[in-house]
């Protein structure tokens, strides 16, 4: 008998591309190397405000450096990911705020249905240039994900509920707590350690992390395993 599953939290908001990176490859992994992935839906404007950080495409040469990163990343990593046509309006004139709150309904009440419907708003925004915040984009995004229309329309009415509201709240403050100054951040727990890795670049470390237990075990090592294909 092997080793319990380690659990991974992964904090996330698909306005973000390099968490739609980072997801994506956690969510292929999660059998190879016995994790227990935990999706935790976060608002990503909340987090810089608490941190005090700013975007990226702020800076001339982040911005640069960024595109450049993310043709590269789509190729490796093997996702779909184009920049929207009007990058500034989706970003900082719509956000995700909307998107965001109905991914934190999802989880509460199907979170089975949580992997499939951000990957759907992922989709939307970062590869088919579409909108994720006004509510019949989130209607068709949650029923492409396999969600009926009369559980994906209770859904939407939720987001504005406090407990909705609320969780989401919590979950972000959670993300600053841990140290979060951007998304996605990863937080491992092994061996009664938590360790928090930002961004979507740091699996290597993540695999020695994880190999610290299961080598311990006698299992085989995380960084061993052929890549698995796209989504």
């Amino acid at each position: 008998m092997g080793p319990p599953p380690r659990t991974l939290e992964l904090f996330y908001d698909v306005l973000s591309p390099y968490s739609w990176l980072g997801f994506e490859v956690l969510c292929r992994y999660q059998n190879i190397w016995n994790i227990k992935l935990q999706l935790r839906p976060t608002y990503i404007a909340g987090i810089m405000t608490d941190s005090g950080n700013k975007p990226p495409v702020v800076v001339p040469r982040k911005a640069q450096y960024m595109i450049n990163d993310l043709g590269r990343l789509k190729q490796h990593f093997q996702v779909p990911l184009r920049f929207p046509k009007d990058f500034n309006s989706v970003v900082f004139k719509k956000g995700s705020l909307s998107a965001m709150q109905f991914l934190t309904a999802v989880n509460m009440e199907h979170p089975e249905s949580l992997e499939k419907v951000s990957r759907e708003l992922w989709m939307r925004i970062w590869s088919r240039d579409e909108d994720i915040v006004e509510s019949q984009s989130i209607l068709a995004a949650a029923q492409k994900a396999g969600l009926s229309a009369e559980k994906a329309q209770s859904l939407l009415e939720k987001i504005s509920t406090a407990q909705v509201k609320n969780q989401l709240k919590e979950t972000t403050e959670a993300a600053c707590r841990y140290g979060a100054f951007g998304l996605p951040i990863t937080v491992a727990h092994v061996d009664d350690q938590t360790h928090m890795l930002f961004g979507s670049d740091r699996m290597e470390l993540l695999a020695h992390l994880l190999v610290l237990l299961k080598a311990a075990c006698g299992g085989p090592h995380p960084r061993g395993e052929k890549k698995p294909s796209g989504p």
